[in-house]
């Protein structure tokens, strides 16, 4: 699988970004695409995931109501699209792939390991300007 993120860039404070993710060479339908940041200095977290096997989304509590995960219709484009953006959404943000459907935690629990994401994209950087 291969996993490629564009779209970051340096943005003001409430301003807007939509981020991609072109993925490739999934041979089965179910699988989680998780949107993962990480920022200098801290560790990596969960921002937003998707599970292609029951079409579910989540959200971390501190991008909700900001950020929203899409797909394209053939779902080889994932997206992250970024409102209100503030200056601690400041990190390199890479999407990953998760093989499998969700264990019985569902993909709530799932976002929270990015340990159990096997392929990962190169990451694209998101500055937000006060």
């Amino acid at each position: 699988v291969q996993l490629v993120e564009s779209g970051g860039e340096l943005v003001q404070a409430g301003g807007s970004l939509r981020l991609s993710c072109a993925a490739s060479g999934f041979t089965d339908d179910d699988y989680a695409i998780g949107w993962f940041r990480q920022a200098p200095g801290k560790e990596r977290e969960a921002v937003s995931c998707f599970s292609n096997y029951d079409g579910t989304t989540y959200s971390a509590d501190s991008v909700k109501g900001r950020f929203a995960f899409s797909t394209d219709t053939a779902k080889t484009t994932m997206y992250l699209s970024m409102h209100s953006l503030k200056p601690e959404d400041t990190a390199v943000y890479y999407c990953a792939a998760y093989f499998g459907r969700p264990a019985g935690g569902g993909l709530r629990i799932l976002c929270q390991f990015p340990d159990a994401f096997p392929s990962w994209g190169q990451g694209t950087q998101v500055t937000v300007s006060s």
